[in-house]
């Protein structure tokens, strides 16, 4: 007898190129999940309009290089289904009829509403489709009927209003459409870039898995340490050093703890720390630049991929969005 696997469904936004945040952050997590779910992965170019709609430029450079990236890293379209949100279009169609029905009060409670207009001050944020985002997050969770969504802490609020809205639907019309999905937390690391600040695109500060083997060393030469170590001769404290924290995600513990003890003694130097870690992560980093290589020499490969990933995707989405119509008698 053959087992239903459950199903998990995630998505991430093209805003820009992935970077060893992402990757280690979700990539990682991903690639563990689809060896036991059946897994539902889609990047969500609409939803990066919703700060980005005044230049959209290279939203279709990001989908592509995005697409690449997963592949690279490990996301196997034979276990995975791989799409793209605007090539399945009851995305939007679900997103209009749920946000007929959300009371703006839930979404001006949004913890990030707030938030993101008062640290993106370069970027006129009073639209409805930053408002309304939540929305059509819900609805891209919810046209999969997923058992669990990836998520870390900071993101159950956005989770919750999945549920609150599933609930509400399911009241409003006396029939249970939508299951209430659940959260499956996952620790992300602690990735800093390479000014010392969190990884992120915004800063300016992130090593990309596009980036070539030279540009990583590179990046990493001129990476931030502890600020109160400036000679040599100094030590340094491996606890406020950003360089460190590569050290605990690429280096084995007997490593970490010779830089912890030579660190602190000035028994060895920023330049050579910085040259231990980069040896490490060009090594772990190096499969996924060659599968990278491979694929874009053949761009077809991916083609292909999103073609069948948003077909199995549109299959579901439809079957959804029928049960949805019979409820509201539409």
């Amino acid at each position: 007898m053959t087992t239903i696997r459950k199903r998990v469904l995630s998505g991430m936004q093209p805003s820009g190129l992935m970077h060893l945040g992402n990757y280690l952050g979700a990539m990682e997590n991903w690639k563990a999940l689809q060896e036991q779910y059946d897994c539902y992965f889609f990047v969500a170019d609409w939803h990066a309009l919703s700060t980005n709609y005044a230049d959209t430029s290279r939203i279709r450079e990001f989908v592509r290089e995005m697409l690449t990236d997963w592949l690279a890293a490990g996301i196997d379209p034979a276990r995975s289904t791989v799409f793209i949100q605007s090539h399945v279009p009851e995305h939007a169609i679900l997103h209009l009829l749920l946000s007929m029905m959300t009371p703006i009060s839930w979404l001006e409670r949004n913890p990030t509403y707030k938030e993101k207009q008062e640290q993106i001050k370069e970027k006129d944020l009073g639209t409805y489709g930053f408002l309304g985002y939540p929305v059509l997050q819900a609805a891209d969770i919810l046209l999969y009927k997923p058992d669990f969504v990836p998520v870390g802490k900071d993101q159950l609020p956005h989770l919750e209003l999945t549920r609150e809205l599933a609930r509400r639907f399911n009241d409003i019309y006396k029939l249970r459409v939508f299951p209430e999905p659940k959260e499956h937390l996952t620790k992300f690391p602690k990735v800093l870039g390479t000014d010392g600040r969190k990884m992120s695109k915004s800063y300016h500060n992130t090593i990309n898995l596009s980036d070539q083997e030279p540009v990583v060393r590179q990046k990493l030469k001129t990476m931030v340490t502890d600020p109160a170590r400036i000679r040599r001769t100094d030590p340094g404290n491996p606890d406020i050093c950003p360089v460190y924290e590569f050290h605990k995600i690429y280096s084995t513990t007997d490593v970490q703890e010779q830089i912890n003890k030579d660190c602190r003694t000035a028994a060895i130097g920023c330049i050579d720390c910085k040259k231990q870690v980069a040896e490490k992560m060009v090594e772990q980093l190096t499969p996924v630049w060659d599968a990278r290589a491979k694929l874009t020499q053949d761009p077809s490969q991916i083609d292909a991929i999103v073609e069948a990933g948003s077909k199995r995707a549109s299959e579901v989405a439809k079957a959804t969005l029928h049960e949805v119509n019979e409820a509201m008698k539409i």
